[in-house]
C-alpha cells in the first residue's frame, strides 16, 4: 500500500484481498517493497549485501506519491523516515494539461458548450471531454521523450476540429506548483531522518511517473548532481519487492534472500485525545514497527466512574485537524479526586500497521480495549464470504466482460499501428478507416459487443500485412 495509507485505508486493502480470494499475510509500504527489489538488485550484482547505504526511495505513481528513507546494513532494511501524498500522482499532471487544452478549446471555440456551467452535460459532451483527456494523457507520455507533443481530436464535437500544440517547457510550467510539492515531501523525509542530501547514497525510482523529464532532473539537481537509480524497472519494482516479502514470510527463502530482513515504520503520530480537544501522541511518526509504547493518563473530574478514550492519528496538536480511527471506553475506574486516577493506555501496532489500544486502571485493574481494524471499515466474515458468493455468481458475466474489454484494447493497438504505417505510406482511404473506427470505439466504448468488435480487428488486420 502507499506508505501514507491510514488505518481506514489499510483495512480496506485487506477487505479487497480477502474478497479476491488472497491470502494477506503482512501489508508492505510501497517504498519499502521497492527497497527490497532494489536490495535484492544490488545483491545480486555485487555478489553481497554488506555494505551500509542510505537510500532514499521516490515513489511518484498514477495517483499517490511517497518518500522514504531506508538504511541498508547488509540484509538488513531500516526504514527511518516515511512521508507522502495520497493525492498527488500522474493522473494530477493529466489534470492540470486537461484544463489547459479545455481553455484553449474555449479561446477557439467561445460560442461551443464543451462543459455546461451548471447542469448535466450531454452525450456528446462527455465523448468530447473524455477523448479530450485521453489524449492530454498520451501528450504528457509522449513529452517524457519528445519536446512538443501536438493534440489533434478530428470531430471533436458539432463536427469541429481541434488541436492545440504543447511544449515540454509548457508542461513543467502548468505543473510547477505539483513538482514543488514533491521536492517538499523529499525535504521533509530528510528533515525526519536527521539526514542532509550529502547522507543519501541512492535514490531510488519507483513509478510510471517519475519518467517526466522535469522529475528526474529535478531530484538531481537537489542531490547535488548526484546519479539516480533506474536500475529497476519502475512499474515492476513495488510488485517485485512484495513477491520477495511474500516468499520471506512463506519461508520459501533462497540464497538470494536467506539474509533479508524488513523494518518499517509508522507513517503517522498515533495517540488518544485529552481535556480541550488535545491530541496527545503515544506512537510517535516514523517508529519502527512492530511497537508497543505505554503512558499514563488521569481523570478531569471529580469521582469519574467512566472515560471516553477517542484515538487519532496525525500531527496537528488539535484532534479538529487530525484523523479519528474510533473511540472505547473502560469504567469502575478508581473513585477519587480529579487527576489521581492512574489510567495506562497502552498502543501496538503489528507489522501489517494495524492499531491495538487498551486502557488498564492501575488500582482497581478495569481494562478495556479495541482493536481499530475491526472498528474502522473491517467487513465482517459474513460481508466477505457474501461477496465472495457473489463473485462466483457473477464470473460468466465478469468474463466475457474483461473478453470484450481485452478485444477493445486489441483493436484500439492495432488501429494506432495501422495508422501510424497508412501515414507513412500516405494511404488515405486506410487512414480514414482508421479514423472511423476509431470514432466508432469511442462512441460504442461501453456498449459494442464482441463479434463487433472482432469484425473491425480482422478487417484491419487483413490490411496491415499489405503496407509492409
Amino acid at each position: 500500500v502507499p506508505a501514507y495509507f491510514n488505518d481506514a485505508q489499510r483495512v480496506a486493502t485487506q477487505n479487497a484481498a480477502a474478497i479476491a480470494g488472497l491470502q494477506v499475510m503482512r501489508i508492505i509500504n510501497e517504498p519499502t517493497a521497492a527497497a527490497l527489489a532494489y536490495g535484492l538488485d544490488q545483491k545480486s550484482k555485487s555478489g553481497s549485501g554488506e555494505q551500509t547505504q542510505n537510500v532514499l526511495v521516490f515513489d511518484l505513481g498514477g495517483g499517490t506519491f511517497d518518500v522514504s528513507y531506508l538504511i541498508m546494513d547488509g540484509g538488513i532494511f531500516e526504514v527511518k523516515a516515511t512521508a507522502g501524498d495520497t493525492h498527488l500522482g500522474g493522473e494530477d499532471f493529466d489534470d492540470v494539461l486537461f484544463d489547459f487544452v479545455k481553455k484553449e478549446f474555449k479561446a477557439k471555440h467561445p460560442d461551443v458548450v464543451l462543459e455546461p456551467e451548471s447542469g448535466k452535460s450531454s452525450m456528446s459532451q462527455q465523448r468530447a471531454l473524455k477523448r479530450m483527456r485521453n489524449a492530454c494523457e498520451k501528450a504528457k507520455r509522449s513529452l517524457s521523450s519528445q519536446d512538443k507533443s501536438t493534440i489533434m481530436l478530428d470531430s471533436l464535437i458539432q463536427d469541429l476540429d481541434f488541436s492545440v500544440v504543447v511544449t515540454k517547457a509548457k508542461f513543467e510550467n502548468l505543473n510547477k506548483a505539483l513538482f514543488e510539492r514533491c521536492l517538499d515531501t523529499v525535504k521533509a523525509v530528510l528533515k525526519d531522518a536527521k539526514a542532509s542530501t550529502k547522507d543519501v547514497d541512492e535514490v531510488v525510482l519507483v513509478g510510471g511517473s517519475t519518467r517526466i523529464p522535469k522529475i528526474q532532473n529535478m531530484l538531481q539537481e537537489f542531490f547535488n548532481g548526484k546519479e539516480l537509480c533506474k536500475s529497476i524497472n519502475p512499474d515492476e519494482a513495488v510488485a517485485y519487492g512484495a513477491g520477495i516479502q511474500g516468499a520471506i514470510l512463506d519461508g520459501s527463502r533462497r540464497a538470494a534472500t536467506q539474509d533479508l530482513l524488513l523494518v518499517d515504520v509508522t507513517p503517522l503520530s498515533l495517540g488518544i485525545e485529552t481535556k480541550g480537544e488535545i491530541f496527545a501522541p503515544i506512537i510517535p511518526r516514523n517508529t519502527a514497527v512492530p511497537c508497543k509504547k505505554s503512558k499514563t493518563f488521569t481523570t478531569t473530574q471529580d469521582y469519574q466512574e467512566v472515560i471516553e478514550i477517542p484515538i487519532y492519528e496525525g500531527e496537528r496538536k488539535s484532534t479538529l485537524h487530525n484523523n479519528l480511527l474510533g473511540e472505547f471506553e473502560i469504567k469502575n475506574i478508581e473513585s477519587a479526586k480529579m487527576g489521581v486516577p492512574q489510567i495506562e493506555v497502552t498502543f501496538a501496532v503489528d507489522t501489517n500497521g494495524i492499531l491495538t489500544v487498551s486502557a488498564r486502571d492501575k488500582v482497581t485493574n478495569s481494562e478495556a480495549s479495541t482493536h481499530i481494524a475491526n472498528n474502522r471499515g473491517r467487513l465482517s466474515q459474513e460481508e466477505i464470504e457474501r461477496m465472495l458468493a457473489e463473485a462466483k455468481r457473477f464470473a460468466r458475466e465478469d468474463k466475457e466482460r474483461f473478453e470484450r474489454i481485452e478485444l477493445r484494447n486489441e483493436l484500439e493497438a492495432i488501429i494506432y499501428r495501422v495508422k501510424d504505417r497508412a501515414q507513412m505510406n500516405e494511404n488515405r482511404k486506410l487512414l480514414d478507416l482508421c479514423n472511423e473506427y476509431q470514432q466508432w470505439l469511442d462512441d460504442n466504448m461501453d456498449t459494442a459487443t464482441k463479434e463487433q468488435i472482432q469484425i473491425k480487428k480482422d478487417k484491419l488486420e487483413s490490411a496491415y500485412p499489405l503496407l509492409e
